[in-house]
């Protein structure tokens, strides 16, 4: 069944109503597999109303939560069907918890997750319905997405619908560098350059780098990764051999050495005191409020400053990550990593599948999408149309107009559980209680 063009007319008006006065009268609703609107007989025979059980990471405290908000109300509106959304934030545990759901047969009816490894325990169990399969019923479903842009799932199929992309790099609080006397990192920043400004934000009574080691180690372990590797042997990961021993070659010499990098900036005493038991919004919140100079974190960050420090955001700018060895410090970390799965629960039922499919096709149609890009990738044809940048997203912009190169989060394609397990250790390996070697061997064990 095609889709007519009523139904995406009247979602972009009901957005964009949504948006520019938060609610309004009642819309009017059509389905896939509707004819000419307003008439008797499709009205007649319209089906019923449903209520689709929906699970993102737009969680309460993600920068474009009143985004997906907005985009909710529309559809609800231009469709009179009702979302029941489990959204939360994500972290290790909310991916647990999906994966969890999907082998109780709890799993919701949409779900926008990562199109990585992570996804591949409930693809191989069949839980998800691919694209093709999909598509044979409603041609148009992504249409406006370039195929090439989809990950690919194990078995060379694609599964999700891309959402904005992402890209990582280094925020910085303006307003604690100048106190130091050190310049806002430019696109030929070292880490040499980096531990000297790091001597003197700590001099001055500041916390260098705010980083949860307990919760989000993995941002500066991606950077540490490349800094000690290149974008071309980025996404390497360490094996084992027969016996079970790592594998000691280049990439695990990387692994290594990255890992002994953090312990080093831990040792130095340029993470907050309470790194290893403060939780991500603790220290994210050091920076905010001036007592913290550096933030490796990503896009979305750019949203979640601008929704809660309004008034603050010429004290921050987005700059680069100092680099080491070969790498550039113009060379980041990004991609599309997240998209909308339609599961085979909703699939086969007659009452949920079509409000299921046009559920995500308005979720990432241009008008939708353009609301939640600012400076991000996406896989739209057409691209994205997003209106005024704020100061923030503005350094972002010009940050990202120097970027060099960029290739993906290794740690987006190891396992969950040698993700769980490597990260979990990040705290041994820079107190000492295990050497990194050990660390990357337990997870290359895991994979």
């Amino acid at each position: 069944m095609k889709k007519g063009r009523f139904l995406s007319l009247t979602l972009a008006c009901a957005l964009c109503a949504s948006m520019l006065a938060g609610c309004g009268g009642g819309g009017q609703a059509s389905s896939p597999s509707a004819g000419s609107a307003g008439s008797a007989d499709n009205a007649a025979s319209a089906p019923a109303k449903v209520e689709l059980t929906v699970v993102t990471s737009y969680g309460g405290d993600d920068g474009n939560r009143k985004n997906y908000e907005a985009a909710v109300k529309a559809y609800e509106k231009a469709t009179g069907n009702t979302v029941a959304d489990a959204s939360a934030t994500s972290n290790e545990e909310w991916k647990a918890k999906v994966l969890t759901d999907f082998e109780t047969g709890t799993e919701p009816d949409v779900l926008f997750f990562f199109t990585n490894a992570d996804a591949e325990p409930f693809i191989q169990e069949g839980k998800v319905v691919d694209l093709d399969t999909i598509r044979a019923a409603y041609p148009d479903y992504a249409s406006n997405m370039k195929d090439s842009m989809m990950a690919t799932a194990a078995d060379g199929k694609h599964y999700a619908v891309p959402s904005a992309g992402f890209w990582e790099n280094m925020f910085v609080n303006t307003k604690v560098l100048e106190d130091c006397g050190v310049k806002v990192p430019g696109p030929d920043y070292t880490w040499e350059q980096f531990l000297t400004d790091c001597e003197a934000i700590k001099a001055k009574g500041y916390t260098p780098i705010a980083c949860s080691l307990f919760e989000v180690p993995h941002y500066w372990f991606e950077f540490t990764l490349l800094n000690n590797g290149t974008l071309t042997t980025q996404m390497d990961v360490p094996t084992v051999d027969a016996d079970g021993k790592l594998v000691m070659d280049q990439t695990a010499e990387k692994w290594i050495n990255g890992l002994n990098d953090i312990k080093d900036l831990y040792e130095r005493g340029f993470f907050p005191a309470n790194t290893l038991t403060a939780t991500d919004a603790e220290t994210v919140q050091l920076f905010a409020e001036d007592e913290a100079a550096f933030l490796i974190d990503g896009s979305w960050k750019c949203g979640y400053f601008s929704d809660n420090y309004a008034d603050k955001l010429g004290d921050y700018a987005v700059a680069y990550v100092p680099a080491k060895g070969e790498r550039k410090a113009t060379e980041a970390i990004g991609g599309i990593s997240m998209g909308y799965f339609i599961t085979q629960k909703a699939w086969n039922d007659p009452a949920k599948q079509a409000a299921a499919v046009e559920f995500v096709q308005h979720m990432t149609s241009d008008e939708v999408l353009s609301t939640f890009v600012t400076t991000e990738v996406t896989a739209l044809k057409n691209g994205a149309s997003p209106s005024g940048l704020n100061s923030l997203q503005q350094t972002a912009a010009d940050t990202n107009a120097n970027i060099t190169g960029v290739v993906g989060a290794v740690q987006d394609t190891i396992t969950s559980e040698a993700k769980t397990d490597l990260f979990a250790n990040v705290q041994n390996v820079v107190t000492g209680q295990m050497t990194a070697e050990e660390a990357v061997a337990s997870a290359a064990a895991l994979n």
